[in-house]
Order: C-alpha cells, then structure tokens, then sequence
C-alpha cells in the first residue's frame, strides 16, 4: 500500500486549473447527485453496467436481500435502476462518481498530487482530453476483463480511477525522477517517482491476479490496469512538440 503526499512542483508554470475543475466536479457529483454515497437511484442508473455497454440496451433489476456469509447479517443489495441517457453514455458519468468517502478521497489526492504537472506539461485542453480517453478506455478494458473472467456482468462499476491511472502512467513517463513524497508500509519516504508508481502499478497487478481467483474486494482492477497502459501509450500523442524537443 502506498499513499502519496506530495511532490516536487518548482518546475510548474501554470496554475492546474483543469485538475481543480476535474476535483470540484467530483466532489459536487458525490455531495449533491449522489447524496454522499446514499442515493442509490442515481449512482445505480448512471453507473457503467458491463452488460448494457456488451448488448446495448438498458439493464434493471430488482431489490434483493443477501446475507453475509461470515456474519450470518441480511442487508439489501440495489438494484439497476433505468437509466436515462443512452447506456454507452455511462462509461463518462461513471467517471465522476464513487462509492464513498474513502473511494473519492483517495481518488482525489492522486489526482491533486500528480494531475498537475501533466496539465502544465500537457496544456488545458490537451490533458482534459488525455484524461477522459484514458477513462474511457479503462472503462472499456474493465468490460473486457469482466468477459474474458466470466464475472457478473451486471455488476455496476464507478469512480475516477481509471483515468487517473493513465494520469500515473503520464507522469511516470515525463516525470521519472521527480521526487514524490510518500507513505509505503507506514514509512515515509522520498523516493523517485518510477520508484512510487511503479510500486502503486506492481500492487494493481497483484491485486488483479488476485481478483482472478475471487479476492478482488469489489474493486475494478482491471479499469485501473486498462487506464495505466492506454497513459503509457497515449502520453507522448498529448505531449505537445515543441515541449518534447525542449
């Protein structure tokens, strides 16, 4: 586990405006629309449904009571509800949503911590871009991996992650050496940035693998591998020319 705390940003010459936008949206959408985590009606119809983005059409289902299978205790588990945008549409509303307060805040500090010197190196409309592409394609390697898995594809996935994991991997590609303060198994350290990301990717792939056999705790591993490759790839598209000769 690895927690960043900051980094070295005297080399920034602009004020990340797009990453304090891309937050605020954030934010907002998990206070307002999704009333902190508790309004089921809106996060069940504008969440990514693998199986709606496969076939096309709208998914809903019903309620349900589950039991724990440790504690024995019955709660009841949403079902999607009807979604009112066309169902590809989801794979960019998901984006700007999560599932609770320990899911956006670690989703934001990511972002706030890294999201600004790619903005700077990148520009405004260049990175706003590189952000929602690596999103998207995140989204989409998610419903892939959910096929190739055989998981439940009308489980409903959400949140920043993906995207912000091609931030990372931008970062790791033009940002190597900075230095990047951070927690690792409770020490705190000031390491290389290929030192932090790469310990953060080596534990989504872990993670991954171990989803495979049922341990994924419910998170979307393969949207934050997804979005980290399509960073890899895309960051020097986004770079502008004169920047990447400088």
């Amino acid at each position: 586990m690895i927690i960043p705390l900051g980094d070295d940003n005297r080399d920034r010459t602009t004020r990340p405006v797009v990453t304090y936008l891309l937050i605020a949206i954030n934010v907002l959408v998990f206070v307002f629309l999704q009333d902190m985590g508790n309004n089921y009606n809106f996060t069940y119809a504008y969440s990514t449904v693998p199986q709606e983005i496969i076939s096309g059409h709208d998914v809903v289902t019903q309620d349900r009571v589950v039991s724990n299978a440790v504690t024995g205790q019955r709660f009841r588990s949403p079902g999607l509800r009807p979604t009112p945008i066309p169902v590809y549409l989801t794979i960019i509303t998901a984006m700007f949503m999560h599932g609770g307060f320990l899911h956006i805040l670690g989703n934001m500090l990511f972002l706030f911590i890294f999201g600004d010197n790619i903005e700077d190196r990148m520009g405004k409309m260049r990175y706003l871009v590189f952000y929602l592409v690596c999103g998207v394609l995140a989204s989409l390697a998610h419903v892939y991996s959910s096929v190739a898995l055989n998981a439940n594809l009308q489980v409903p996935s959400l949140g920043a992650s993906g995207a912000i994991s091609g931030v990372l991997a931008g970062y790791l590609v033009l940002f190597p050496r900075k230095r990047v303060r951070v927690i690792i198994l409770r020490i705190f350290a000031n390491v290389p940035a290929v030192v932090a990301i790469g310990v953060w990717f080596l534990f989504q792939l872990v993670s991954g693998l171990a989803s495979v056999g049922g341990s994924g705790g419910g998170v979307a591993y393969g949207a934050h591998i997804g979005g980290f490759i399509a960073g890899l790839v895309l960051v020097k598209l986004f770079e502008p020319r004169r920047r990447a000769r400088a």
